[in-house]
């Protein structure tokens, strides 16, 4: 066999290899010591993902039921086709406003139509291999949306978490907060005391025994004290009439022709959020695990997943970072986890679904408080106020319109302004001067053609504007960082602007080294 042949067959095994899921080839080393790390983790993420994915349908509009079914489906196609290792896959927090604004307008029925579709355009995402793209939205619009969406989502609990006694509550942000806070009188104190007392053991117990999820000892510990001691609380009985324990009946939901072009809008920002927090949370999962995900692979099976949740009667799903990280910290080591993780919700719904209904309303309130705090990245917001006023308005925009209006405007916003300072400061980088002597005296201390470079050192530069549109380029070295000398010097002389999303790449790859004992030195700057 000559070498040109040799080289074809590499080249199309490199090719096959680019489409195959993480679970393919993470099975090729797969060991007994393995699959017990995977069993435990799974087991446990689990036992973390039943609390989250029921209290996400309720928050949705949708039966408790519906958050588990979800679960189970998604989290095993999600694992089974993804392009990450360790991600786990469901119902997020993200899609609670969106989910629960077609639910009201156009039913259910309406939001199985818009989940399939987005299904589908996840598939052709992942297919054309534009996964790469959703990396140009830029940091400030990412962060301005998920801040929005945490505190929608803190805004619908209020009802629950104070057993407010109230007929429906308003689905615009403004109007709830005016309805609740005139019915605040009707809240009833015990129901108060319970959620806060969760919310309480929750961040106690993360504290001082991070290995055990508090959402699962809350939700436990909880149910079983208002139980014994029968508080008047609502439960998940009392409003739903339980969980049917049992698999749903597969069917195919009403597609109607008429509403294909009135759902395309909600239809976008499920595929495009869905798009974008599976793989956040895919690079969240690479950070904590040392692992690479592939980005079209990923999207391909965040499509089929979406596409067979409606089937069952479920939501969308996408990558759920708490629960990825909850899946690192036990112990993952493939995507056998997240499989483990939905079989053991399916066991847990065949065995154990009439227990559920005893779960009080509180509980799951004071749990989605946790979970909207911790998906807000709060923290991020001092360094985004640093970077700029052009990032700020960026972020506030994207903040106040998912707040006050909906996501899809909020994001379309913030992408059209980002644009446009895009523009500005690229062209406000572009200058014409005259080249003058002084000019090429001072280059030449900067020169390294006449400097020595050790072999322990390895230099990198970046030349021309370093904006949201590609920081790619500095994030695509972190698959290399063990090819890397111990010394990383990153040249930034002809770096000629930086953004919020550029400041965060710098930092990302800065922890990178320094996790691989390298050291990074910025010059030039």
């Amino acid at each position: 066999m000559n070498g040109s042949k040799i080289s074809d067959i590499r080249t199309n095994r490199h090719h096959a290899h680019r489409w195959l899921p993480a679970s393919v080839l993470a099975l090729r080393r797969y060991s007994v010591r393995t699959f017990t790390s995977d069993l435990i983790a799974g087991v446990t993420v689990g036992l973390v993902a039943l609390p989250l994915a029921m209290a996400f349908a309720i928050s949705s509009s949708l039966p408790p039921q519906a958050g588990i079914y979800t679960a189970i489906v998604t989290g095993f196609v999600i694992s089974a086709l993804g392009g990450s290792v360790v991600q786990i896959g469901g119902p997020t927090g993200a899609f609670v406003v969106v989910v629960s604004g077609i639910v009201a307008q156009y039913g259910v029925d309406g939001l199985f139509m818009c989940t399939l579709m987005a299904g589908v355009i996840l598939v052709v995402m992942g297919l054309t291999g534009t996964g790469t793209a959703v990396r140009y939205i830029p940091r400030p619009v990412v962060i301005g949306f998920t801040n929005g969406i945490a505190l929608v989502i803190a805004s619908t609990q209020i009802k629950d978490f104070f057993g407010i006694t109230l007929g429906s509550v308003p689905g615009e942000f403004i109007e709830r907060l005016v309805v609740l806070t005139a019915n605040a009188r009707a809240a009833s104190p015990v129901t108060t005391v319970v959620a806060v007392s969760v919310i309480a053991l929750i961040l106690v117990w993360n504290r001082l025994v991070p290995r055990v999820p508090g959402y699962v000892v809350a939700l436990v510990a909880g149910t079983v004290v208002v139980s014994v001691a029968g508080l008047p609380l609502e439960t998940i009985g009392t409003r739903f009439g339980g969980i049917p324990s049992e698999l749903p009946a597969i069917r195919l939901p009403d597609f109607r022709a008429d509403l294909i072009l009135t759902l395309l809008s909600p239809t976008l920002t499920i595929a495009m959020l869905g798009a974008i927090e599976s793989l956040l949370s895919a690079v969240v999962a690479d950070r904590l695990a040392g692992t690479r995900h592939n980005s079209n692979v990923e999207l391909f099976a965040q499509g089929v997943a979406n596409i067979a949740s409606p089937l069952v009667g479920g939501l969308p799903a996408t990558g759920a970072i708490a629960r990825t990280a909850t899946n690192v910290r036990s112990g993952a080591k493939s995507p056998v986890a997240g499989m483990i993780h939905a079989v053991t919700l399916l066991v847990i719904l065949l065995v154990a679904a009439p227990l559920a209904g005893a779960i009080p309303m509180a509980i799951l309130a004071a749990i989605l408080m946790v979970v909207s705090y911790n998906m807000g990245e709060w923290r991020e917001i001092p360094e985004l106020w640093k970077a700029g006023w052009a990032d700020r308005l960026v972020w506030m925009a994207t903040f106040a319109l998912t707040v006050l209006a909906d996501l899809t405007v909020a994001v379309e916003a913030g992408m059209i302004l980002a644009a446009l300072l895009f523009i500005r400061r690229v062209t406000a980088t572009t200058t014409v001067s005259r080249v003058t002597r002084d000019y090429i005296d001072s280059g030449r201390a900067h020169t390294l053609q006449d400097k020595h470079i050790p072999d322990y050192v390895t230099i990198f530069r970046i030349h021309g504007p370093f904006l949201f549109g590609a920081t790619d380029k500095l994030t695509d070295l972190r698959a290399h960082v063990e090819t890397l000398t111990p010394v990383v010097i990153l040249r930034l002389r002809n770096m000629t602007a930086i953004d919020a999303t550029g400041l965060h790449a710098i930092q990302d790859f800065a922890d990178v080294l320094s996790t691989s004992g390298r050291t990074l030195l910025l010059c030039g700057a």
